[in-house]
């Protein structure tokens, strides 16, 4: 049964259009989604973007993985699907969001103090998740998060690659997209057939 959206009378400004969109996803709204959301609005006022974006001028990094990353998306507009979000798989509710065209980037998460905090912004709350779930929505950002300008340790064009980009592993003969071959020996192989898979093939099915 989908549930709707908490709605406090005094929300963050343009917060609850992407609470709805995130109750057509999810059966109810959590207080990580709202902190996906509130990170990724927070973005786009740092770097001066217009939110959710259109185009793939943003690129973010996520640290974790879940309804969180479905907060960060529909406020944001990067997605998976779109090459512009991608998973770096630290167990940390955080987003680093990067304009490529500019090269500025910001790396923001929940404030320590937050969840403290939420009792005081929800006091009639019957638990601490409800709590959260509220006050999430009215915490002025300042206290709800912390932010970083950051300078990325990777090469952005790397990770995005070339879309297009088409080669066949010189080992399993599968095709490699967005240059993510290895090359050794002048012969392009996937990571798999390079590095060693993550499966062990048991037999063949088709």
């Amino acid at each position: 049964m989908t549930t709707t959206p908490t709605n406090p009378t005094s929300s963050v400004p343009g917060l609850q259009p992407f609470l709805a969109e995130l109750d057509t996803m999810h059966r109810h709204l959590c207080p990580r989604q709202v902190l996906g959301v509130r990170i990724g609005l927070c973005a786009g006022e740092l770097l001066g973007s217009k939110l959710p974006q259109h185009d793939k001028r943003l690129y973010t990094l996520v640290e974790t993985d879940g309804c969180f990353v479905d907060g960060v998306t529909v406020a944001t507009g990067c997605s998976v699907g779109h090459r512009t979000l991608r998973v770096m798989d630290y167990g940390k509710v955080a987003a680093t969001i990067v304009d490529t065209k500019t090269g500025r980037g910001v790396r923001i998460w929940p404030s320590p103090k937050c969840r403290a905090a939420a009792k005081h912004y929800a006091p009639t709350a019957p638990n601490r998740w409800q709590a959260q779930l509220e006050a999430y929505q009215l915490m002025p950002t300042w206290e709800l998060l912390s932010a970083s300008a950051i300078s990325l340790r990777i090469d952005m064009k790397a990770l995005i690659g070339r879309p297009g980009i088409r080669v066949n592993c010189a080992a399993c003969g599968e095709e490699i997209l967005n240059q993510r071959e290895t090359i050794r020996d002048g012969q392009s192989f996937c990571r798999g057939c390079a590095e060693g898979s993550y499966v062990q093939v048991l037999n063949d099915l088709i």
